[in-house]
């Protein structure tokens, strides 16, 4: 596989990346339970530390990583934000289904193709924080 081909995978899982940072901002924004409000700033900054693992990726194999979510990202971010509600139970059920279907289903999806080795050991480790993220919030909820 070129490597151009793979340089676009990675920037759709990167940009996919973006709009979980931006999701996390809106539940931070949103939550008033100080508590979940801590978890999801924990949880956003090892993303934005994923995002910062591909992009070097995407720049050691020649391209040049997205910077955003993208146009149709940046739109299914606002919708996502108006109809966001502000209970923390409702916050954590939708949590939960963004990163099951987009940090780990959509993502395992978008990376079946062959990739080379460090891509496919990055993308692997990002799935797999996705994972963590998404069991954390399944014990965080069961405590609400």
């Amino acid at each position: 596989m070129s490597n151009d081909i793979i340089i676009e995978e990675l920037n759709t899982l990167l940009r996919g990346i973006y709009m979980g940072i931006r999701s996390m901002e809106h539940y931070i924004q949103k939550t008033t339970d100080d508590h979940l409000k801590e978890h999801f700033q924990s949880i956003q900054l090892e993303i934005k530390e994923n995002a910062q693992k591909l992009a070097e990726q995407i720049q050691d194999l020649g391209g040049i990583p997205a910077d955003d979510e993208g146009f149709t990202g940046s739109i299914h971010s606002y919708m996502h934000n108006m109809m966001l509600p502000k209970d923390s139970d409702k916050i954590l059920t939708d949590a939960i289904k963004g990163m099951e279907n987009y940090g780990v289903e959509y993502s395992e999806e978008l990376v079946k193709g062959d990739l080379d080795p460090e891509s496919v050991r990055i993308t692997k480790e990002i799935i797999n924080t996705s994972r963590k993220h998404v069991n954390e919030l399944k014990k965080l909820k069961k405590r609400l």
